[in-house]
């Protein structure tokens, strides 16, 4: 099949919010950017719907059923794009030579080896899936070096720090004059929730997020906010700054993306509207410039902004996240494994909303932390965490 010489885009996730805003984006630059290869878990039909508008020359399903649903609704539509399944797939057209630029967007960490996989290949990698880091951060990071890969972080808080460093930053925060990094967090839904009604909020009052528009994972993961403990150990791998040197800075408007404080005094913040166009934008084009298809931050228009530290009794996932970064190894894999399959009890209304961190807490006290410098270790402590965390849900969920 034939491709037009721009730039060949693989989204892996094309189906998430993430995915959408990219092909907004890359739809708006026609002339520079052609979609390659698209990804999704099971949902055929609006997988479907991508490749009529976009006839990418792949497009792949994690699970094997939904591929075949693909299939005869491409086959019905005339649609040439051919389809592939399974995670050997997705790790295929993650590394395939005719790709240039790889968006890493499957949530939670079925999107670690694929995204190693790019990695590997030397790919530029606009990475939205911070389990990758969180998991296997210094594998990842080594990977990144060894191959010679272009890493650009699509969080919009990592890629605000990212704008905010020096160009030529090395990953050595006091070579650079950095004092501290601080992460801006919304806050959730719940930031001002009296504690006991948290009890018996639903999955949807917390997918309810008041500002930005996302998966129900990781809403959750906001209203948690674990989303912010997850971001501090890849903003830890993806600028080598240690865990006393990251800070929280809760900020509702979501004006502020994230700062850097300066060893003089001097801090350099990134400010936008509140919408993904704009980190990806940004580093579709780095080191250049594009419209994004977001309006002017308009200045007069906003009231005020404010900032306010983190309740840390309220958001106990956070200090969880801390301490999984602290211990190093595969804690991070187990924090990661352990909140992904809460999170699933909760939204199944299997798990009560502040047991998510309960259960967390519970499967890093016992499992067994080991080093993470292979894959198939971090897989391994993936798995065992997950054993771990159904048993203390059932338990929770039984009482």
């Amino acid at each position: 099949m034939s491709v037009s010489p721009s730039q060949h885009i693989v989204i892996l996730g094309a189906t998430g919010s993430i995915g959408a805003s990219a092909l907004d984006v890359i739809s708006r630059h026609a002339d520079r950017y052609s979609v390659f290869a698209l990804t999704a878990h099971r949902d055929a039909a609006r997988l479907a719907q991508l490749c009529l508008q976009y006839s990418p020359c792949y497009a792949v399903m994690a699970d094997k059923i939904a591929a075949e649903e693909l299939r005869r609704l491409l086959r019905d539509a005339a649609c040439r794009t051919q389809v592939l399944d399974g995670a050997q797939a997705l790790c295929e057209v993650a590394r395939e030579p005719e790709a240039h630029t790889v968006i890493a967007a499957i949530v939670g960490a079925a999107g670690l080896e694929p995204t190693l996989a790019a990695v590997r290949a030397g790919k530029k990698v606009l990475l939205a899936n911070k389990e990758a880091l969180v998991m296997a951060g210094q594998l990842f990071m080594d990977a990144v070096d060894s191959a010679n890969a272009c890493l650009l972080p699509v969080d919009s808080e990592h890629n605000a720090i990212f704008q905010a460093l020096p160009g030529n930053y090395s990953r050595m925060p006091a070579a650079a004059g950095v004092r501290r990094i601080l992460l801006t967090a919304s806050g959730g839904p719940f930031r001002a929730t009296p504690l006991a009604e948290l009890e018996t909020v639903t999955p949807e009052d917390a997918c309810a997020h008041p500002v930005w528009a996302m998966g129900r994972k990781i809403s959750v993961d906001s209203a948690t906010m674990m989303n912010k403990g997850l971001e501090v150990i890849e903003a830890h791998w993806l600028f080598g700054v240690p865990a006393r040197q990251i800070e929280i800075v809760i900020h509702p408007q979501s004006i502020v993306h994230s700062m850097v404080d300066y060893a003089d005094g001097s801090v350099i913040a990134q400010l936008g509207n509140p919408d993904m166009r704009i980190p990806l934008a940004h580093a579709l084009a780095w080191p250049e410039r594009i419209g994004s298809g977001v309006s002017a931050l308009d200045f007069s228009g906003i009231a005020a902004l404010s900032f306010e530290r983190p309740d840390f009794a309220r958001f106990p996932c956070l200090a969880l996240a801390y301490r999984a970064l602290e211990a190093g190894g595969s804690a991070p894999a187990t924090l990661n494994a352990a909140n992904e399959e809460a999170v699933k009890a909760f939204l199944d209304r299997r798990l009560g909303f502040r047991r998510i961190g309960e259960v967390i807490d519970a499967t890093l006290e016992q499992a067994a932390q080991c080093g993470a410098a292979c894959i198939e270790a971090v897989l391994e402590a993936d798995a065992r965490a997950r054993e771990l965390a159904c048993i203390e849900i059932d338990k929770r969920s039984a009482a």
